[in-house]
């Protein structure tokens, strides 16, 4: 009843409006829920829960070598292979929060549990007896007794704790913030805009206090009191999401997000045989009384028409209602052809976060073989060096919200200043100098070390920081504001999680190119460029300038897709449409969980 009634509503023109609950399940009062006042909770939660995690992973590789006693690529596999989990376990918590829990209970539950994994971390860390004997992995590494058995079991266990619970928690922490403002009023629409530059500003700040405050905790006070300091931050962030609990906008799950899309497969594939009618409005959810401007409405598209099939109706003569999974409404179709069009967009991000695995991994490796002392009694934490793009960051992101935005919109009309997948093409383009700076500066410290026994300065290699943390502003703030804002209503938690699996395969992938240069480098007389501890033996240079060339074909890959989005996202029109100088529009019928509405910003593009 409650479905039909929702028809009888769309075929009136209504506008049908994606409700939002209190935290008591009450409808919300736009006077005293979301907007910026809730967001700002949210916000807390991210600024310590990126501490957190980031005070741990990024200097992990240091931990497992000194303290658990792998080698350096296995070590360098350790960490990509964590850190890649948890971006991609980010899908299992968008998944359960846009169909089961919603995004303030997924962060709840999936809060606690990495606080979990950050206290057994500490423990671990703490208590001799669950870790090897000490010894020198630099001076006496082939007497070192590696991590095994019980020891290593609780490890991992700690370490994928925290993977579970960050993975889960971080989509939903930019979605659920996002949650807070309403895209149909222009106002609200514009402070979206600026919450992203807003979350990547308190991401930024975390990153800062966790490689600098709390890397500098893990060096001189050790790893196991900088592991508790990490579960002390992500309780503060814990506390902080709870205290806005009053004021937020809560969307509620429509259960499985991943029926209405197999329900267009199925439909699609059962009328492969048919032919679309040349007339789209004969297609089922269309009709002659579409209102243009209802703000449940979406444009009718060219492309991947194959799967418009799932909308032709089957006339046999009887008044038999086909099956959801044989007859779906142009809406759902259009929906699905939004989420497939976004993948290309999204691998293109994959080669960007492999670059951000090396500055997490051998970069740091660099930085403990140069010359760490700043003074003469002070000696700079290598995991630290991360840290100086985010000194710049925190500075240029206010400055890019306040000046830059407001300065693009008047000749752009864009309310973000320039569009998300501009912004994600600058960022792809500045990452090849990083990798390109890396080569460089290897280079010379290895020549420098080999032929003269000199030690460079850890602060020549700040450039590959500099200009990836640059990069990463425009690429992740564009990605995630990018995916947001596509037209998938009830799935935002999820949408923003495959933001995060680009940094998973990024990581995984990193782990396969190591794999895979030390076995093609590799020969009977020679090791591979990444096979020994010791980076004045390998050949750090040459892999860095593969990772070059590998990203400057990416970007000029994405140029391709990017394009190819803009240019298929505009709408059809019929010869009705095209008299009247309009868009051919599709009144929601159906929102894509059966309860929510659908919206095309062009303005994204």
């Amino acid at each position: 009843m409650e479905m039909e009634a929702r028809r009888q509503n769309n075929n009136k023109g209504m506008e049908v409006e994606e409700s939002t609950v209190d935290w008591k399940g009450r409808p919300t009062n736009p006077n005293k829920h979301g907007g910026m006042k809730a967001a700002v909770f949210v916000l807390g939660l991210q600024a310590f829960e990126i501490m957190a995690i980031a005070a741990v992973g990024n200097n992990l590789i240091t931990y497992v070598i000194n303290e658990m006693h792998f080698s350096l690529s296995n070590s360098a596999n350790i960490v990509t292979n964590f850190i890649g989990t948890v971006f991609l376990l980010a899908l299992l918590g968008g998944y359960l929060s846009d169909s089961f829990l919603g995004s303030f209970w997924t962060m709840l539950i999936f809060g606690f549990v990495e606080l979990s994994g950050f206290i057994l971390l500490s423990v671990q860390a703490h208590l001799p007896q669950l870790k090897p004997p000490k010894c020198n992995m630099v001076t006496d590494s082939e007497n070192c007794e590696e991590a095994k058995g019980f020891k290593a079991s609780i490890f991992f266990l700690a370490l994928y704790l925290v993977a579970i619970g960050s993975g889960c928690v971080k989509p939903n922490m930019i979605a659920h913030g996002a949650d807070q403002f309403d895209q149909s009023n222009p106002k609200q629409s514009k402070e979206l805009s600026s919450y992203f530059n807003a979350a990547y500003f308190a991401f930024s700040t975390g990153e800062l206090v966790a490689l600098t405050v709390l890397v500098w905790v893990q060096t001189h006070s050790g790893m196991d009191v900088g592991f508790g300091v990490s579960a002390a931050a992500m309780a503060l962030g814990l506390f902080s999401v709870v205290s806005g609990t009053l004021y937020y906008r809560n969307k509620r799950p429509q259960g499985s997000i991943f029926t209405p899309i197999a329900q267009v497969f199925v439909a699609a594939m059962l009328k492969r045989k048919q032919i679309c009618p040349s007339n789209p409005q004969m297609l089922h959810g269309l009709n002659q009384n579409n209102v243009p401007n209802d703000s449940g409405s979406v444009f009718l598209t060219q492309r991947f028409r194959f799967l418009d099939k799932a909308c032709i109706k089957v006339e046999d003569g009887t008044n038999k209602k086909e099956s959801p999974w044989r007859l779906c409404s142009v809406t759902q179709v259009e929906q699905v052809k939004v989420l497939i069009s976004v993948v290309p967009i999204f691998a293109c991000t994959i080669i960007f976060n492999t670059i951000l695995a090396q500055l997490q991994t051998f970069s740091v490796q660099q930085g403990s073989a140069m010359n760490n002392k700043l003074t003469k009694n002070f000696h700079v934490p290598p995991a630290s060096l991360q840290s100086i793009p985010y000194i710049m960051l925190v500075i240029l992101v206010p400055l890019y919200d306040k000046f830059f935005v407001p300065f693009a919109r008047k000749y752009t009309g864009h309310e973000s200043g320039i569009s998300p997948l501009q912004r994600i093409g600058f960022g792809l383009f500045l990452a090849t100098f990083s990798m390109i700076s890396a080569a460089l500066m290897e280079k010379k410290r290895r020549d420098s070390a080999l032929d003269s026994g000199k030690t460079l300065s850890i602060f020549s290699i700040t450039p590959q920081f500099l200009i990836f943390g640059l990069s990463e502003m425009f690429t992740a703030v564009g990605l995630i504001e990018f995916f947001y804002k596509q037209s998938l209503k009830g799935m935002q938690a999820f949408l923003t999680a495959m933001t995060y699996c680009s940094y998973s395969f990024g990581f995984y992938l990193s782990s396969l190119l190591v794999s895979l240069v030390n076995k093609v480098t590799s020969s009977s007389s020679n090791r591979g460029w990444l096979s020994e501890n010791d980076l004045n033996k390998d050949r750090l240079d040459l892999f860095y300038w593969l990772l070059a060339v590998l990203s400057f074909l990416n970007f000029i890959n994405y140029l391709f897709w990017s394009r190819w989005h803009s240019k298929n996202s505009s709408p059809m029109n019929t010869q009705q449409s095209e008299k009247n100088g309009e868009g051919f529009i599709i009144t929601n019928h159906y929102g894509f969980n059966n309860s929510k509405s659908l919206e095309i910003n062009e303005n994204i593009l």
